[in-house]
């Protein structure tokens, strides 16, 4: 891999696995929803207002529909999710849990594609399974019905990656991936909106506060954006997707060194054992023994 593709990798990762330190901050001031809505919209206008300075605005009418699919299952409600989450649950545990969605991909492309769940893939979920009874058992505070509900809550964003990965792998092939990443910000920001006036106003909103909403919106998400489908169509969507394995650490670097969190041998143990499946999970997978003989033959 080029040296300028592995800092764009890290960077990315960096950029992401901050996010959930930023939504750890911001959440009590903002709010799930108004924290969400608010990445998405701003976002939105970061990645038009680039469009507009190269010149060059995606067309959206062919697309509208999966642009919105797409906005709804991996920007809406993943962000709302880890927005709620974050409340109860540290930047860290949502990070780890976040990497998960490798196992909720595979499930879904063997409902809906049709593709085989290898040993070593079931592995890699089984490991992943008990990574996550790892990270959530082994802790020194009790596990009340808050955090449990933030783990569930964090699981079904990671389930809503999956299935949006599989979707944008079967309907948009050929689709400009700068349009994806922009409609699909608008779509999300348009899903989410109705819902802001039946929840509280966001109070107390400091600078620090308005500074984290800030970086959530243009590092974390516009900015990462653009620097994921560079590296899809630098290195390949494979290779890309190695990024699952940095969010992680990053995650857990960016929590204890900014939110004081404390890493701890269930937080250790069960990030290690997550990756690990998702490791197993993300192998290419051998190929059945009749075609390999029709192959040779």
């Amino acid at each position: 891999m080029p040296a300028a593709d592995i800092a764009r990798l890290l960077v990315l990762a960096a950029l992401w696995g901050g996010s959930f330190t930023f939504m750890r901050f911001a959440v009590p001031a903002m709010g799930p929803l108004w924290l969400a809505a608010s990445r998405v919209s701003l976002a939105f206008l970061a990645l038009f207002a680039y469009a507009l300075l190269r010149g060059k605005v995606p067309a959206v009418r062919t697309h509208w529909r999966d642009f919105l699919m797409i906005g709804v299952v991996n920007s809406a409600l993943p962000f709302a999710l880890f927005c709620f989450a974050e409340q109860y649950v540290g930047g860290s545990t949502a990070a780890v849990l976040n990497a998960t969605s490798p196992f909720f991909a595979t499930i879904v492309a063997a409902l809906w594609l049709r593709e085989p769940i290898t040993a070593a893939k079931f592995a890699g979920m089984l490991l992943g399974l008990g990574g996550v009874g790892m990270l959530v058992g082994w802790q020194p505070a009790p596990l009340t019905g808050n955090v449990a509900l933030a783990v569930v809550a964090c699981l079904a964003a990671a389930l809503c990656y999956g299935i949006a990965s599989v979707y944008a792998k079967v309907r948009m092939a050929g689709v400009p991936s700068f349009a994806t990443a922009l409609y699909s910000q608008l779509a999300a920001a348009l899903v989410l909106s109705p819902a802001l006036p039946l929840v509280p106003l966001p109070s107390d909103v400091s600078p620090q506060v308005a500074a984290n909403v800030v970086a959530l919106a243009l590092a974390s998400t516009a900015i990462a954006y653009l620097l994921y489908f560079r590296l899809i169509a630098n290195i390949g969507p494979a290779r890309a997707l190695t990024v699952t394995f940095l969010i992680p650490l990053f995650g857990v670097l960016w929590g204890w060194a900014f939110l004081g969190e404390t890493i701890g041998a269930g937080m250790l143990a069960g990030c290690a054992l997550i990756l690990l499946g998702t490791w197993l999970a993300l192998r290419p997978g051998r190929r059945p023994m009749a075609d390999r003989v029709a192959a040779r033959a």
